[in-house]
């Protein structure tokens, strides 16, 4: 019995650091914004997200995905992993993040957004 204690403790203090947010973010772009100024808008936000890491140590992951499908609704997805929500909301308020975002804000439509552990 006291094995199987100290199996279920060792399980939760496991299982407090496996677990992660994953910070899923699609963007729409405006309908009236040029075909080309989409593609450029996109491209600089993909680099600008991508390039976060090296200035916010706390990214664990990140990538942005430009829609390839024209049928789709959203042109952007972004995916990211943190360790935790504290770290999202860090991440959110973070000056390049927001210098980043502030690339999107003439042609986005609408934002859509989820967190969750796994």
């Amino acid at each position: 019995m006291l094995l199987l204690q100290y199996d279920r403790q060792i399980y939760k203090y496991f299982l407090k650091i496996i677990i992660m947010i994953r910070h899923i973010v699609m963007f729409k772009l405006r309908d009236d914004v040029p075909e080309a100024e989409k593609l450029r808008v996109m491209n600089a936000f993909k680099s600008a997200i991508e390039a976060l890491p090296a200035t916010i140590p706390f990214i664990r992951e990140i990538e942005v995905g430009l829609n390839i499908d024209p049928d789709e609704k959203w042109h952007i997805a972004l995916n990211s992993v943190f360790d935790n929500m504290d770290d999202v909301r860090a991440y959110s308020v973070h000056p390049n993040h927001v210098a980043a975002g502030k690339l999107l804000a003439q042609a986005k439509e609408s934002r859509a957004c989820v967190n969750y552990q796994f």
